[in-house]
Formats: C-alpha cells, sequence, structure tokens
C-alpha cells in the first residue's frame, strides 16, 4: 500500500562535543576555524504589521478547484466530486468540507489568480516558499529565515520553527538558503498528535548532565579563542547554533512551550487530534511565546488517485469525514479562534497554501495532476482586509482570469507585512548580493493597502 503522505517524486560531522540528538551542539575545530560573518547590507525601516507569521504548508499541492475556488457550471470531470457552500461574506463560497471556515469567512482573505511556471514539487517549493524562480548555482533564502535573520530571537526559543518538520521541496532544501545555518528552521522532529509527544533536541543525551554540559560549552568557548589567534584576519564568532541549543536544552521555559499537555482536552479535541490540529495549537503557544516565525507542514495534498478519500474521508469506509479538508477546516477554524479570542490574530499573519493547484479535469485515477498556471492560497490576520477575494481564475479554472500574482510578489507582500523591506540585501558568501524579494516583484496593494 503506498503511503498517502507519499510524494510522487518520491551536516553530517563528526561531532567532537555531543550534547544528544540535537545536531546543532555538534562542534569541530574545522566550523569554529570556518566560521565567517555574512555581510549585513542595507534595510529601509517599514512598520511591522505582523509580529509572527503561521504558515500551514498543505505539502504536495492543494487542490484549488476542491477547497478555494470551485467551479459548479463547469462539466463535471472539471468540477469534480465536491460542491460549494456559501460562506458569511456575501458571494463568497468554498468547499462544502470547510463548513468551520465558512462561518469564519470574514477573518480570512482568498488569492484565486496565483500562477507559476513550475509545476514539479521541488522547484515550485522553492518558488513559493522564497519568491525566486530556483537557480543551479545560489539557494534562496526562505521568508522563515529572512525573519530570522533580520529579527533574530530574543530568548531561549528560535526564531524559526517547523512543526512536525522542514521537510518540504526535497531533502537537499534547507530553508536558510545561503543565508547562516542558524537562521534556518529548528524542526521539532516529532509529531504533536502522538499520546508520548516530545521534542527530541530538548532531551539530554544519556549521560549528560547539565554540569557537563556547561564544561563543553565553556570547552567551545575556548575553541573560539583559539581560532582568533590563528587567523588573524578571520572574525570569528560564537556559534549561534551552539549557543540557541545550549539554551533550550537547559532552559525549562523551552520545554514547557512545547507542551501540550498543558492545553485542556478541551481545547485540544477543538484544534483536532490529527497531526495538522495539534501542530496549530502548537504554533499558537510558540507564537503566544514571541517566535516570529513557524511552519506547520501538513502532508498528504498530492492527489493523484482516490481524491476523495484522501482528501474528505480520510480511510474508506469513514463515517465521519476525517480527511485532509476536514482536518484543516477544524485545526485553522480553531487557530483563528484563539488567536482572536487572546488579541493575537491583528498582529500574527496566517498563510495557508502549497506549491502549485491540480488540473482541471480529474483524471481516470479519480485525482488531479500538477497544475501550477492558476491556483489559490488563503491569508488571515495583520490587519489584512479580510472577508474577500482577490483576483480570480477562468471558468474551468485554468488560467488567471483577472489581477495574475506570482510567488515573488507573494514574497514582497509577506516580508512587508513583516516589516521586512523587500529590498533588504544580505551577502553571499562570495559577496554576491540578494535581495530579500526579487527586483521585479510587486507588493499585492489590496492586501497592503490599509
Amino acid at each position: 500500500m503506498v503511503s498517502p503522505y507519499r510524494r510522487c517524486d518520491g551536516v553530517t560531522r563528526r561531532d567532537l562535543l555531543q550534547v544528544g540528538a540535537l545536531g546543532a551542539l555538534g562542534l569541530t575545530i574545522a566550523d569554529w576555524l570556518g566560521w565567517r560573518r555574512v555581510a549585513t547590507g542595507t534595510r529601509a525601516e517599514l512598520p511591522v504589521r505582523a509580529r509572527s507569521c503561521i504558515l500551514i504548508w498543505l505539502d504536495g499541492g492543494p487542490s484549488h478547484l476542491d477547497l478555494w475556488d470551485l467551479k459548479p457550471d463547469a462539466p463535471e470531470e472539471v468540477r469534480g466530486p465536491f460542491r460549494p457552500i456559501a460562506t458569511n461574506v456575501p458571494g463568497v463560497q468554498i468547499c462544502e468540507h470547510l463548513p468551520l471556515l465558512s462561518q469564519r469567512m470574514h477573518q480570512l482573505l482568498l488569492v484565486r489568480s496565483m500562477t507559476s511556471p513550475l509545476g514539479e514539487h521541488n522547484l515550485g517549493t522553492h518558488y513559493m516558499l522564497t519568491g525566486y524562480k530556483p537557480s543551479p548555482v545560489l539557494e534562496y533564502a526562505t521568508f522563515g529565515a529572512w525573519v530570522s535573520a533580520v529579527r533574530p530571537a530574543n530568548g531561549v526559543l528560535p526564531s524559526f520553527v517547523a512543526i512536525p518538520d522542514f521537510h518540504v521541496g526535497g531533502g537537499t532544501f534547507r530553508g536558510h538558503g545561503f543565508l547562516p545555518p542558524h537562521t534556518g528552521p529548528f524542526s521539532v522532529s516529532a509529531d504533536p498528535a502522538r499520546p508520548d509527544f516530545r521534542v527530541p533536541d530538548l532531551e539530554y543525551f544519556p549521560g549528560v548532565t547539565p554540569m557537563r554540559l556547561e564544561r563543553r560549552r565553556v570547552f567551545a568557548q575556548a575553541l573560539d579563542r583559539f581560532s582568533r589567534l590563528v587567523e588573524e584576519n578571520a572574525q570569528p564568532v560564537p556559534d549561534p547554533e551552539f549557543e540557541q541549543a545550549y539554551r533550550m536544552v537547559t532552559s525549562a521555559e523551552a520545554r514547557r512551550a512545547f507542551d501540550l499537555s498543558e492545553e485542556p482536552d478541551r481545547v485540544r479535541d477543538r484544534y483536532g487530534r490529527r497531526t495538522v490540529g495539534q501542530a496549530c495549537l502548537l504554533a499558537r503557544r510558540l507564537v503566544e511565546r514571541g517566535v516570529p516565525f513557524v511552519t506547520v507542514n501538513h502532508r498528504g495534498w498530492d492527489t493523484h488517485q482516490d481524491a476523495v478519500v484522501r482528501l474528505r474521508d480520510g480511510f474508506a469506509g469513514a463515517q465521519t469525514p476525517v480527511g485532509l479538508i476536514p482536518s484543516l477546516d477544524r485545526a485553522l477554524a480553531a487557530l483563528l479562534d484563539d488567536l482572536a479570542a487572546r488579541g493575537l490574530l491583528d498582529e500574527t499573519l496566517v498563510l495557508v497554501m502549497g506549491e502549485f493547484g491540480r488540473t482541471p479535469k480529474v483524471n481516470t485515477s479519480g485525482g488531479r495532476d500538477h497544475w501550477p498556471r492558476v491556483f489559490s492560497l488563503a491569508m488571515a490576520g495583520a490587519g489584512i482586509p479580510a472577508g474577500g477575494v482577490v483576483g480570480s481564475s477562468d471558468a474551468m479554472g485554468e488560467s488567471p482570469k483577472e489581477r495574475p500574482i506570482t510567488p515573488a510578489d507573494l514574497a514582497a507582500t509577506v516580508l512587508t507585512l513583516l516589516g521586512i523591506d523587500p529590498s533588504t540585501t544580505r551577502y553571499t558568501s562570495d559577496g554576491r548580493p540578494v535581495r530579500a524579494a526579487p527586483q521585479e516583484a510587486q507588493v499585492i496593494r489590496e492586501i497592503v493597502a490599509s
């Protein structure tokens, strides 16, 4: 049986100082002596509309025609098996299996005219998460890495967290791109829906006591001083990865932030006990504690076949639908409610998207194939003008009809909302300047003009 979570395309280092499972604690003399400060470019200050962002990444490519942009008047092979329902915003319809979100449409903004030429998972993911088309000579940095670079962590928690992990866009897509590794995502590396959920990298390695950990930290600092003597022209700095890892492993506050057992059962049930629900709950806990960027990685949206089972039911013969769409409906509705109740929605950007859409025509296996020419995404929070739709697709959901928007435009918009000027520049190790968003990117005025 093929796993429903498998997509269709299907720093090892010698540790001198190992403190458990946390790879960021592995140190070598070469690591320390080779560290170079990455040059910092210019940045214009912008007002911060969103102090944090929760990106719900629908990995595999969600079908716009079965989720946000249904075509009830199209031929049967185009409109598919699901029907639209009215929302609490007049004239806006979404999938019938999003009943909770249909009553929260006043908090959401749909973009129905996203467009890209890249219909392969890895390439499409890179484009959507960075705003840049992939290049063989440079890996660009994701939104979260730019936030980490410009607004570094000021406490024990990292600036960029991925739940349950950051396995998107292929095994080599690291997230930080050309930026220093410490700007990349901290992967929780465990399923928050499991009863025994624990973050392994916050546990001490057997036999390593806090005292031994402190001795290793002192030794690492000594290595830094040694590197200053060896390389007079270098500008070594204490390893931010090690320092962050040390703070997290020794912090009760960090462990509490990831402890879902502190949440009442009724709250956990409201989010849904599936991975996406508990991941959204954990994301809420993290932004409450000041983490500026959290990615919730919701897998399984590469629905080439058996779309009804996977999107609606969850498994064959299900009496209560628990598939991808109902699970997302429950998790996102609870997240919006909690953020609003805590006064966090106005300063938190919630972004729901994947790497592309699906073909207008249902295939012979009861699914849809890759389709980047037009697709949809949803946004909420951060003071955006919610309760509406930006752009549209044509009658068959094949191409943009009005207001085509590129991933570069999206990148400029997200960064602007987060208070990062799209022209912010950092330099690669060989001195090449790279902007946070491409030169040609245009901020989506309908989203930021308020």
